[in-house]
């Protein structure tokens, strides 16, 4: 092997392997994620339909179930009271206030109370380091690089804000949330009331947390899709387990109800992977 097929070789290998060591955690953390994608793919899906509005409730509705399909919507799992930043606060206050509520980004709010942007630990990084460099910029700066430097000579959250914000009603479903937020890159989101007054926070976790089902759920679904299926005679005979979104069926069917089981199970959301033990009879 000559030294360049060598180093392809290696570049192919280093590519093949993660960078560093997983975690015994790692797997379930990707499912999971599989599991959040999925949930937010049909929000999106949902979202975009043509001639669809999106399920709102109006604002004296109650959570939950009272709601009518039991969708959850935001309101049922933001965080309350929601901390916030004045507009006229001091860039260090701002870092201090951060590191206080364990957050990195707050909502930033108008003496009315008004959500008019969001300021972000990369904000004020991207202000130490325009500092560092002694605010130089080259004559003719890209576009973005320069309103990254007027920005960062900011003193202020008003400077320093990303605005407009991002913000989410509280009636909106948790789907929109999630979908809102990955479509946004957010971490968290201000909730707003329709006059834009701060209202509470939504973190991403929370939203996966409330989106993904537990096994049992997913479990529960699997069996009226087996009442829906198999025969009579048949339901007895298969057994389902559920771990961690994984799906086992177990028993015999006759082959043609077999496939027809494993489809419609592999369509229900949150299924990361369903195992056929089925044989046929």
């Amino acid at each position: 092997m000559n030294q360049h097929e060598n180093f392809s070789t290696g570049t192919e290998a280093r590519q093949s392997m993660p960078s560093r060591p997983w975690s015994p955690s790692e797997g379930a953390r990707q499912d999971m994620l599989v599991r959040y994608l999925g949930a937010v793919a049909v929000a999106a899906a949902e979202h975009t339909e043509p001639e669809k509005q999106p399920p709102t409730a109006p604002a004296d509705a109650s959570p939950g179930p009272a709601n009518g399909s039991g969708t959850p919507l935001v309101r049922d799992v933001m965080d309350v009271p929601a901390a916030w930043l004045r507009d006229d606060l001091p860039y260090r206050e701002i870092a201090r206030l951060l590191a206080h509520e364990h957050v990195g980004a707050l909502p930033v709010v108008d003496a009315e109370g008004r959500v008019v942007g969001v300021v972000s630990e990369s904000d004020l990084l991207a202000k130490v380091a325009v500092e560092a460099s002694g605010h130089r910029r080259r004559p003719v700066g890209r576009l973005r690089e320069r309103r990254l430097h007027d920005k960062a000579r900011g003193e202020t959250a008003a400077d320093l804000m990303t605005s407009p914000a991002i913000t989410v009603l509280p009636g909106a479903t948790v789907a929109e949330a999630a979908w809102l937020a990955a479509l946004s890159r957010l971490k968290r989101i201000p909730v707003t009331d329709h006059e834009g007054q701060l209202v509470g926070t939504v973190g991403r976790d929370t939203l996966l947390q409330t989106l993904i089902r537990d096994d049992a759920g997913i479990r529960a679904e699997v069996e009226d899709r087996i009442r829906t299926v198999c025969a009579l005679g048949d339901r007895t005979t298969v057994e389902v387990t559920v771990r961690d979104g994984i799906v086992e069926l177990s028993g015999q069917v006759p082959a043609a109800t077999g496939d027809r089981l494993v489809a419609e199970t592999e369509a229900i959301a949150d299924v990361v992977e369903v195992k056929n033990l089925l044989t046929a009879g």
